[in-house]
């Protein structure tokens, strides 16, 4: 499985757009952080002073007791009262338009190229669902775990073979986005895949 270093020229010259100034970090930045945001549930909850299950009753009278008064026992101020201020279900999501995840992708994608940590083969496969031949195939490309493999698109053994290689990621060039080109520590893409991503990137 022959590989290269993915380099500007090559990458031109297979029509992706390089971006070679400093434009666009902030439109990557918020990508990334649209992404994560999209990602929390927003389901954290917790029960006020109306809802928490609770008497609503004195504890005891107002006066003669000798101690301080208290007016209920849902109380914030006791033990198992409610909670003042908490966290209730809300919606983190945040939206980013198409165009800017178009050019935080090709930002991303772009720097990558230039620091020579995509790599170009023909194809990516095993012939057997075996986390071993998956090992030995990255490795004749690249000696680094963490890294993210780009496809048009893998048949099942590959799959198979590499859910196990937990720092390893396998993503169709359709569905890779801006956060995972720039999580990992190297890239691989195939032919069809860098033609795919091409065409995705494309104005």
């Amino acid at each position: 499985m022959a590989a290269k270093i993915l380099t500007v020229e090559a990458a031109k010259a297979a029509k992706i757009e390089v971006v070679e100034n400093g434009k666009y970090s902030q439109v990557v930045h918020d990508t990334v952080v649209a992404l994560r945001a999209n990602r929390r549930s927003g389901t954290a909850s917790v029960k006020t002073k109306a809802t928490v299950n609770g008497s609503g009753s004195k504890p005891w009278r107002q006066k003669g007791t000798g101690r301080a008064r208290a007016g209920y026992k849902t109380s914030p101020v006791w033990v198992g009262g409610g909670v003042v201020f908490g966290p209730h279900p809300h919606d983190y999501s945040k939206k980013v338009s198409k165009l800017n995840k178009r050019i935080a992708l090709r930002k991303a994608l772009s720097e990558r190229i230039k620091a020579g940590d995509v790599f170009i083969v023909d194809d990516f496969k095993v012939a057997k669902p075996k986390t071993r031949d998956f090992v030995s195939a990255l490795e004749l490309i690249t000696d680094e775990v963490k890294t993210l493999v780009i496809s048009k698109g893998f048949n099942d053994d590959t799959y198979l073979s590499a859910r196990n290689v937990q720092p390893t990621l396998l993503m169709t060039a359709d569905e890779v986005n801006t956060e995972q080109l720039l999580n990992f520590r190297k890239i691989v893409v195939t032919n069809d895949g860098l033609a795919q991503l091409s065409q995705r990137l494309a104005k």
